[in-house]
């Protein structure tokens, strides 16, 4: 127990500096953090759904432009 009374002042510059410095992060900090990195990526990215919806669209369209060239050179 004395060790640890001798050495409390280094302890304690040592935690207040972790703090100042922001190396230490309390859990609210990093629950906020989450959530701005979660807001980043909804508007920077397209969800999985999204691609899959448009990507069957674009295959439609590919089938109904085939079927538009195929009357087209059968009309000929």
């Amino acid at each position: 127990m004395d060790t640890i009374i001798n050495y409390s002042p280094v302890i304690v510059v040592i935690l207040v500096f972790l703090i100042q410095q922001r190396i230490v992060v309390t859990p609210e900090e990093l629950e906020k953090k989450h959530r701005e990195i979660l807001n980043d990526i909804e508007k920077r990215f397209v969800t999985k759904n999204s691609y899959e919806d448009l990507k069957s669209q674009f295959s439609e369209i590919k089938e109904k432009i085939d079927k538009i060239y195929d009357c087209l050179i059968i009309s000929k």
